[in-house]
């Protein structure tokens, strides 16, 4: 069971890239609105020849992540369509044996496409896997990147989640009807020419 949080204003995220070679992982804490860096890292996958190995790692790694990080929620890549029906179905796999360790500790499950993670963490959904790394760099202040950049593939979706569940909060508190009560309400952020 995990343990509650001592102070409501606290957030973790856990972000998950699946993937039956290599899963990447990363988890960010959000004190009142700035995401910092917890944890990042890789499951590689690729010294286990049985397919279902694979997948008792992914859950028994997933599973400790949880149990020590205590995230509140965890976010995860969506499969993408690719022309190869067996990847597609290993791929999925993956991801809902993820998926089952979060949902075996109450955790909530968010899932976003590929394009939509690299869109909020880059601003352009083509974004290459070295783009999302290096913003994320930025952002979050990271030192020295992994080599294995399917770590910040998962820590992509982890601020992705992050991203999209503020913006919704900031919408619920500050509806607007049209620009006009936009701008009534945001005249320092209105550029005048």
């Amino acid at each position: 069971m995990t343990e509650k949080k001592t102070n409501e204003q606290e957030r973790i995220i856990l972000g998950v890239d699946p993937g039956t070679t290599i899963l990447g992982y990363g988890l960010i804490r959000i004190l009142g609105k700035n995401p910092e860096l917890m944890v990042l890292g890789s499951i590689e996958l690729k010294k286990y020849d049985d397919h279902y190995i694979k997948l008792k790692t992914i859950f028994e790694r997933i599973t400790q992540l949880i149990d020590e990080f205590h995230p509140d929620e965890l976010s995860i890549e969506a499969p993408f369509y690719g022309k190869n029906v067996q990847s597609m179905l290993k791929l999925g796999r993956a991801q809902g044996v993820a998926m089952s360790a979060a949902l075996q500790r109450s955790i909530p499950i968010f899932e976003y496409a590929p394009r939509k993670i690299k869109m909020s963490i880059t601003g352009r959904g083509s974004a290459s896997k070295e783009q999302v790394a290096l913003t994320l760099q930025k952002i979050l202040k990271i030192k020295k990147l992994p080599q294995n950049l399917d770590a910040t593939d998962g820590l992509a979706a982890a601020l992705c989640h992050y991203y999209q569940t503020s913006v919704a909060v900031v919408n619920t508190t500050t509806p607007y009807k049209s620009w006009k009560d936009f701008i009534n309400q945001n005249t320092k952020r209105v550029k005048k020419n």
